[in-house]
């Protein structure tokens, strides 16, 4: 019997059942890459915020417009969702900000009402349009106005994607739209240490 319970060990030992396993994420794990790092914009409350505001907190970020028809609202309304599942105290440790790639029509004022309509927390950032093309180019992500021949207003094409930062501030995380708001709440619970 002794036998069978070292050559057990032996095999746990050398196959790393004693080590810590790797956090197992829904979204696409980027940790490491090299980009994403800083932004500096100002809040829809007219706070000039940055990256390190927010440490301590994970942090989600992602870029759209609020005349936008359809993926815009609908990655708010699961981010609301995925915070609705993490419950109170966890969801206070998570950051969701939406920063605006239409900065002629995203005045503060649209952005106080529009953001926290999906959520009190969510801030809204917005700049002028250099430092929104700035932060988009740091962030990987491409925006073009687009306007539809006999079209009064005009759409913009966005990447439709969102960043996720754990609370040291390093980049780890991006979801693809429609990443569902469950696996959100799952991946936001590792990397605040609750899984």
């Amino acid at each position: 019997m002794k036998v069978v319970w070292w050559l057990a060990l032996a095999i746990g030992l050398l196959t790393g059942c004693s080590q810590p396993s790797t956090p197992q994420f829904t979204g696409t794990d980027i940790t490491g890459a090299p980009f994403g790092r800083q932004f500096s914009l100002t809040d829809h409350q007219g706070q000039p915020r940055r990256l390190e505001d927010f440490r301590g907190k994970a942090v989600a970020i992602f870029f759209g417009y609020t005349h936008c028809p359809d993926v815009c609202p609908t990655t708010l309304s699961d981010l609301k969702a995925a915070m609705q599942l993490l419950g109170p105290e966890l969801a206070a440790r998570v950051q969701v900000l939406f920063v605006t790639v239409d900065p002629e029509r995203d005045t503060p004022e649209v952005l106080r009402q529009y953001v926290p309509y999906f959520h009190p927390s969510f801030l809204g950032l917005y700049g002028t349009p250099e430092q929104i093309a700035a932060t988009a180019r740091e962030f990987k992500v491409h925006y073009a106005k687009h306007t539809e021949a006999g079209a009064g207003d005009y759409l913009v094409d966005h990447t439709a994607a969102t960043y996720v930062f754990d609370p040291e501030g390093r980049i780890r995380l991006f979801w693809p739209y429609g990443h569902p708001a469950a696996d959100m709440a799952q991946d936001l619970r590792q990397l605040l240490g609750q899984s």
